[in-house]
C-alpha cells in the first residue's frame, strides 16, 4: 500500500474526509488509511507483506469496550455487574456497529474488493473499530475517548433507551411459546459463496412446525435473532 502524501490531491481530500468525520485532525494520516483497508483489498507496504486493518480492528474493540464500560460506570452509579454488562455488549454489538458505520458515512472510504453486498458482512463495524484504534494510537486515549462519546454514542445511540429495550428476540420468542404452549424450533443452514470467504448463515424459527420467520446473518448466531425478530411480528 502506498503511503499518502499529506499535500497530495488525494492525501488532502482524504485528511480532511477523515477530519469531518471524526472531528479530529490526523497527525498519522496513514493510519487511518490502514484503518480503513480490508484484508480483500490485498494491499501490500513497501516491502511486499500483505497489510490490513486487522490489528487496528483488535485494538480498537479493546479500546472501544473500556471507553463504554467507562461511561456506563459513570452514568449508571447504582447498576449491577450485570446490568452495565448487558448494556456494555448492546453497544458494542455488530449490527449496531455496522448502522453507525453506514449513518456516518464510513463505508464510502472503506477499501474492499468483496463481491457480496456489505451489509451481509461485518466490514463497516470492523472498519470502524479500526479507526477506533487509529485515533487511539495517534492522538492518545482521551481525545479516543471524547470523539467515541461524542461523535459515535452522542449522535447515534440513545444509552437509556438502549437500556430499557430488550433485543434478545430469540429469548423473547421463546418465552413467547412456552406462554402459548407452542413448539419451537430453529434450523440454521450455512451457505458459501464463490464471491466470499464468509459464510452467510439462514435461519428459521418453526413454531409448531411451520416457519413463522427467516433471517440470515454473517453468524449462525445473528440469523438466529434475525429469524426470531421476524417471526416475532408475525405471532405478537
Amino acid at each position: 500500500m502506498k503511503l499518502i502524501k499529506l499535500f497530495s490531491p488525494r492525501g488532502k481530500k482524504f485528511y480532511f474526509s477523515i477530519a469531518i468525520l471524526t472531528g479530529i485532525r490526523p497527525k498519522n494520516i496513514n493510519l487511518y488509511e490502514l484503518a480503513l483497508t480490508h484484508k480483500s483489498f490485498m494491499a501490500k507496504d513497501a516491502e511486499g507483506s500483505t497489510v490490513n486493518n486487522e490489528r487496528l480492528e483488535y485494538l480498537g474493540d479493546a479500546v472501544l469496550g473500556t471507553i463504554v464500560a467507562h461511561e456506563l460506570y459513570i452514568r449508571y452509579p447504582e447498576g449491577s455487574e450485570g446490568f452495565l454488562t448487558k448494556i456494555r455488549s448492546r453497544m458494542v454489538n455488530r449490527n449496531l456497529l455496522n448502522d453507525i458505520a453506514y449513518s456516518m458515512g464510513l463505508t464510502g472510504l472503506i477499501h474492499s474488493n468483496l463481491q457480496t453486498d456489505p451489509t451481509h458482512t461485518h466490514v463497516p463495524g470492523d472498519a470502524l473499530e479500526a479507526l477506533i484504534g487509529a485515533v487511539f494510537i495517534d492522538h492518545g486515549y482521551e481525545t479516543c475517548r471524547k470523539f467515541v462519546i461524542n461523535e459515535l454514542i452522542g449522535k447515534h445511540i440513545n444509552i437509556d433507551k438502549l437500556a430499557k429495550k430488550d433485543t434478545n428476540y430469540k429469548s423473547l420468542l421463546i418465552e413467547w411459546a412456552q406462554k402459548h404452549k407452542k413448539s419451537i424450533d430453529f434450523i440454521t443452514d450455512e451457505h458459501h459463496s464463490t464471491d466470499t470467504a464468509n459464510p452467510v448463515f439462514i435461519a428459521r424459527a418453526v413454531i409448531n412446525g411451520e416457519t413463522a420467520g427467516e433471517g440470515e446473518g454473517p453468524s449462525k448466531k445473528e440469523a438466529q435473532q434475525n429469524a426470531a425478530r421476524n417471526a416475532l411480528k408475525k405471532v405478537s
